[in-house]
């Protein structure tokens, strides 16, 4: 049986536990916290840092593949653990690329990928030189997620809320859509492409707020997009699964924003709405099996499902019967004891070929199912 492991043990490694459950494969989780969402769900859970390279190493050796739930971990140690023989999906060279947002958005110039005008700059005193290019998005070059380490400068007014680190300042998109495409590729070269989502972003917590599937947007468009995902996957030289999420401007131009070489939360609806899964998908990239189907069962949306402003603690779930009483909707919680406000606690995905169906139902569950927790602030 085949040893994997994953460096990470968060929603997105319990997802992918449970999908490999149909699988003939032994798997091992490495994180810092032992009552993580993944920690009851695998083989074998080491406790461990997976940004620290001796722990790394020790987690390693004696697995077959190894692959990441979250880029933020110690790419010389999987270097290391590819030399002695261990496959590593994504590849090191394809992490290093994509972990730090400077060689990230160099990668992209240099393969002549569209991607918005932009600066490197070295600390938040080099913002002060740069005025003229504002506004723009200034993005730490490491350590960013999940919305931390993105943050708008519109203004001279707005330079001191800049980081004061190595960075990238992107020149801001006339935005009119967001859209991801989630590209898999196989050890052997074989790709397969899921169709476009549309994404809508909480303004306020930086966040996936809810996503549709197929996107809402014209054929030549998805077209233009699809050929610069499947770009970025493969100039990345590297199995895996990617997803590329881009900007779609007023004049119909398409420009790459960032890629994640993971699972990703724009491809969570895949679970009940397509054939192969983007969960399903890694596994069998992982163990070499052929790709799987990527085309939709049915159109789809999908809400994230964070913890309610004004309550932290342990968490409380209210609405839960009423939800799943909607035709084809699914709830997926990703058992995190605490709830803090803006924390992704779950997700639920609605099927329906009717949009304006899929709308009003994703409405109903932001209306009705509530995260509170044990603690009001």
């Amino acid at each position: 049986m085949i040893k994997a492991g994953i460096l990470g043990g968060g929603q997105l490694g319990r997802m992918l536990l449970q999908e490999a459950a149909n699988y003939p494969v032994h798997i091992s989780i490495m994180e810092n916290d032992s009552h993580c969402p993944a920690a009851h769900l695998c083989n074998v859970f080491v406790k461990g840092d997976i940004t620290r390279y001796e722990d790394v190493m020790r987690f390693g050796e004696g697995l077959d593949v190894l692959t990441i739930e979250i880029e933020n971990v110690n790419i010389e140690a999987l270097y290391d653990l590819e030399k002695k023989g261990c496959r590593i999906i994504p590849s090191p060279e394809a992490l290093h690329t994509i972990k730090n947002k400077i060689l990230q958005k160099e990668f992209y110039s240099k393969n002549n990928i569209p991607t918005a005008p932009y600066k490197i700059l070295e600390d938040r005193a080099a913002l002060k030189s740069n005025v003229d290019f504002l506004p723009a998005v200034h993005k730490l070059a490491m350590g960013g997620y999940d919305g931390k380490g993105v943050q708008v400068i519109r203004t001279e007014a707005d330079i001191e809320l800049g980081f004061d680190a190595p960075a990238v300042l992107e020149k801001m998109i006339e935005i009119e859509k967001e859209i991801a495409i989630t590209v898999a590729v196989s050890t052997d070269g074989s790709i397969a492409v899921y169709p476009a989502v549309e994404m809508v972003f909480d303004p306020i917590l930086n966040l996936l707020d809810y996503q549709i599937c197929p996107a809402n947007i014209d054929a030549a468009i998805l077209s233009t997009a699809a050929s610069m995902a499947i770009a970025v996957a493969k100039n990345l030289n590297s199995a895996g699964l990617f997803a590329i999420e881009m900007f779609v401007d007023k004049h119909n131009t398409v420009w790459v924003n960032e890629t994640a070489p993971r699972v990703h939360n724009s491809g969570h609806h895949t679970i009940e709405a397509h054939y192969s899964s983007q969960f399903d998908m890694l596994w069998r990239i992982m163990l070499k099996y052929p790709l799987g189907n990527t085309e939709k069962i049915k159109s789809s949306i999908m809400v994230n499902l964070v913890g309610a402003e004004g309550f932290a603690g342990d968490a409380i779930y209210e609405g839960i019967e009423e939800v799943l009483a909607i035709p084809d909707a699914f709830i997926h919680l990703y058992g995190k004891k605490e709830t803090k406000p803006g924390r992704k606690m779950g997700h639920a995905t609605i099927l329906s070929d009717q949009k304006q169906d899929l709308i009003q139902q994703a409405n109903k569950i932001k209306r009705t199912l509530a995260i509170k927790g044990t603690k009001k602030l």
